[in-house]
């Protein structure tokens, strides 16, 4: 992908942003890459390449939004990045014109067909000159924690590479549980909570990995906005047996762990 990429554009400046998503797992790349690209440039090209459906008739597509492009399969992967918004511009990569050749690989799509047409669009073609305009992506959504009698039950979306257990609990969420009016709250502003998760049981939000003692465990709002289970200096998922898929409960004070 690579080598294609800059046989077309020979100047391209290529950042990789992971290559440790799970096989076929689209709502990861999603998450990943949903953090990651409001913080790339305006006119940055983003090309996904989690593609389970490769070589069926699942479409391939580049879109703009945001003064960004994506490029890569119709399989939701892009309604979940852009949070559901309607893209300015999409079309569907069908023109064999912009591909690296007219009879793309069956099972790598990403060099045949994505690649190239990344590599067009940072080269200056329009989007819509790379294939027939569409009015509708794949539909996918993500599955959202529930909240009832001061109880919020989410689970891990995400194990990052030091053992960060992110879960889909964002701030907000949990402020609402909690009775809070403000949806970023301080988090001294939060009543007494017990998080259930893996082995243990975590009785506080603390503002920083660094305000446990090193190897303990700690629960705390990472960069992304969401609930984290970690550990200071250590591997939050080993120490705690969590696996991307497990539950995680919150009970604020007042409500037992059975409500």
């Amino acid at each position: 992908m690579r080598g294609t990429m800059l046989s077309i554009c020979p100047d391209a400046r290529l950042v990789d942003v992971t290559h440790a998503i799970d096989p076929q797992d689209v709502m990861e790349a999603a998450f990943v890459l949903r953090s990651a690209w409001p913080y790339f440039p305006d006119g940055s090209v983003h090309l996904v390449v989690v593609d389970p459906g490769v070589g069926t008739d699942r479409r391939a597509v580049a879109l703009r939004a945001e003064g960004h492009w994506f490029v890569g399969p119709d399989n939701g992967v892009f309604p979940l990045v852009l949070d559901q918004a309607t893209p300015e511009a999409m079309v569907e990569l069908d023109d064999p014109a912009f591909w690296r050749d007219a009879s793309p690989s069956t099972t790598f799509h990403g060099r045949d067909i994505f690649a190239p047409a990344a590599a067009h669009l940072v080269d200056g073609q329009s989007v819509e000159a790379l294939g027939t305009s569409i009015d509708t992506l794949e539909p996918l959504r993500w599955a959202q924690p529930s909240t009832a009698n001061e109880t919020v039950q989410g689970w891990v979306v995400h194990v990052d590479h030091f053992g960060n257990c992110i879960t889909n609990i964002r701030r907000s969420t949990l402020a609402k549980a909690a009775g809070l009016e403000n949806a970023a709250p301080a988090l001294d502003a939060f009543p007494p909570l017990k998080a259930y998760a893996g082995t243990t049981t975590l009785e506080a939000l603390h503002p920083t990995y660094g305000a446990v003692p090193e190897g303990d465990p700690l629960l705390l709002f990472g960069s992304s906005g969401h609930l984290e289970i970690a550990a200071n200096g250590g591997n939050g998922a080993e120490l705690l047996d969590i696996r991307k898929g497990d539950s995680v409960k919150i009970v604020f004070d007042g409500s037992s762990e059975d409500s």
